[in-house]
């Protein structure tokens, strides 16, 4: 019965969402209402949005499992970069943005470089985004499937955990696409502001009862750690007594330290805020770059707090349970001890964190593909409501597309134990980098980097994050699952960077090489009469 009572809050929770969703999103018969709402959303709604677009169910998950396996909030030093980065993106890449009037933001490339500079950003966009939002989707199922377990006292057999993944992953896609289909990006925003909501009040939740949980609350906790790094919150990743050349390597090869955070983490956020469709486009639904810039810059400031709040959790789990390598802490925490209905609501909040950034993915990807493919190359008479409908159409098919990503990488996980998951979620470090380099080269100067010197410095950067990450080493470990630490080749001197460095790295090389190419200056003018004809 009380079970029954989770599941009726779970769907009144889905209907409230789907039905603001269609409320608000209805009656847009143009692009600019379904891509970036005629610009007219409040900057407070655009904040909210972020905020639940950043956050997805495997930060909402996995973040207190960063705090209960560490036990301690370096891996908030990161927010540090991204305040920073916020800063940056605010009043190098929004106004360009709303200057261009652009509803993809890759015709910004168009017309500052040309269409295959476009169509390179845009296919790495569309590429990168499809397999990171399905390769996250599967996260949200992990509660469906400890809750299956619960319930019925049987252990699932992997096969039929993956089965159970894959329903959920139909349900959840599958209610998304409804509103984000119909409604587009105002119904994104709106059910946003909600979902952000239902994620804040779990999380404040989450702690309070912890808390109580715990004999002598924050007081009995600092009681269970001793660690010499407990609750500590820089990290230098130095190593006592090494060379320089030895600490570069070691900073570079440790996830989170204040470098990381400074360096690393701000090219990361830049390029995730200023170059992805998926973040910018929520972003260009203000009303002008000045309430744009407002709400961006918030968003950095919020992130801080909210990640504390995540690795609390963690460690209150930890004093809580006290078990080293607990599989889903917080998940099962949410679970097993959690009052019946109040459980509802934060698997509410699990679902919400998904919806939130898959709502987003699949209204930019749709928007994406819309602007840079179809109107160009599939249909180019196609009137505004053409448009709109092959929108909703492409939304459609991407929730499929995602589900499918989703139940691949849940059956890689669960059935063959396989190694493509890090991979796959650490997709954006291999390409993002060499996209926010030649953003950054068109927004800095204007008469550097053309068409061919753009895409010969895309492709250097992606080959430079791969191999200064190792790719070529996971992806022979992945075809040879018999020998899982075999190396294919690692040259001694050559430092292994781990994730927070990718973009940085890939950034820095494409755009040293797409400096060296000078803008034709045909394109130059153009670029200027556009800017003056937008203006008139």
């Amino acid at each position: 019965m009380a079970w029954l009572f989770d599941g009726g809050v779970i769907l009144a929770y889905f209907l409230l969402v789907i039905g603001i969703g269609l409320y608000k999103g209805r009656g847009d018969k143009t692009m600019e209402g379904f891509a970036i709402g005629n610009r007219s959303i409040p900057w407070w709604a655009v904040l909210a949005s972020i905020l639940a677009a950043e956050i997805s169910a495997a930060t909402f998950l996995g973040a207190p499992n960063e705090g209960y396996a560490l036990r301690n909030y370096t891996y908030a030093q990161l927010a540090i970069g991204t305040v920073l980065a916020r800063v940056i993106v605010a009043f190098i890449f929004i106004k360009p943005y709303y200057d261009y009037r652009v509803v993809s933001i890759y015709e910004f490339l168009r017309v500052r470089f040309g269409e295959r500079t476009k169509n390179g950003a845009s296919a790495v966009f569309l590429v990168t985004r499809a397999l990171a939002s399905g390769t996250r989707l599967y996260v949200a199922a992990v509660v469906l499937v400890l809750g299956y377990e619960m319930v019925s006292g049987v252990a699932l057999a992997p096969l039929q955990q993956v089965w159970i993944y894959i329903g959920s992953l139909i349900f959840l896609t599958g209610a998304t696409a409804i509103y984000t289909a119909l409604g587009g990006i105002k119904a994104v925003v709106w059910t946003d502001v909600i979902q952000a909501s239902v994620m804040f009040g779990s999380l404040g939740f989450a702690i309070w009862s912890l808390l109580h949980a715990i004999p002598g609350g924050w007081q009995g906790a600092l009681g269970t750690l001793h660690g010499p790094k407990d609750l500590t919150f820089l990290d230098y990743g130095t190593q006592p007594g090494a060379s320089f050349l030895g600490n570069v390597r070691a900073v570079l090869g440790t996830e989170y330290t204040i470098w990381a955070a400074i360096f690393g983490s701000t090219f990361l956020t830049m390029a995730t805020h200023g170059t992805d469709q998926d973040m910018v486009q929520r972003m260009l639904t203000a009303k002008n770059a000045t309430k744009s810039r407002l709400a961006l810059i918030l968003s950095g400031l919020a992130d801080l707090p909210i990640v504390l709040c995540f690795l609390t959790i963690g460690i209150l789990l930890w004093a809580h349970y006290q078990e080293p390598g607990k599989p889903h802490p917080f998940a099962f925490y949410i679970l097993h001890e959690m009052p019946p209905g109040v459980r509802g609501l934060m698997i509410a909040g699990v679902f919400a964190t998904a919806m939130g950034s898959l709502s987003t993915a699949l209204n930019a990807l749709a928007t994406s593909f819309t602007e840079d493919w179809y109107i160009p190359y599939i249909h180019p008479e196609a009137t505004p409501r053409h448009v709109v409908t092959a929108a909703r159409k492409s939304t459609v098919v991407f929730s499929v597309i995602l589900i499918l990503i989703g139940s691949a990488t849940a059956y890689a996980a669960i059935v063959l134990h396989s190694r493509v998951i890090p991979i796959v979620l650490g997709i954006f470090g291999y390409t993002y980098g060499s996209m926010l380099g030649v953003f950054l080269v068109g927004m800095l100067t204007k008469t550097r980097g053309s068409e061919r010197g753009n895409l010969l410095a895309m492709a250097s950067g992606f080959l430079a994050v791969a191999l200064l990450s190792g790719l070529h080493n996971d992806l022979w470990q992945l075809l040879h699952p018999a020998t899982p630490h075999a190396v294919l080749w690692q040259a001694s001197w050559l430092p292994t960077i781990e994730f927070p460095w990718r973009i940085t790295a890939g950034t820095l090389v494409t755009a040293a090489i797409a400096l060296c190419f000078r803008t034709p200056p045909e394109r130059v003018r153009a670029v200027l009469d556009h800017l003056a004809t937008r203006k008139a």
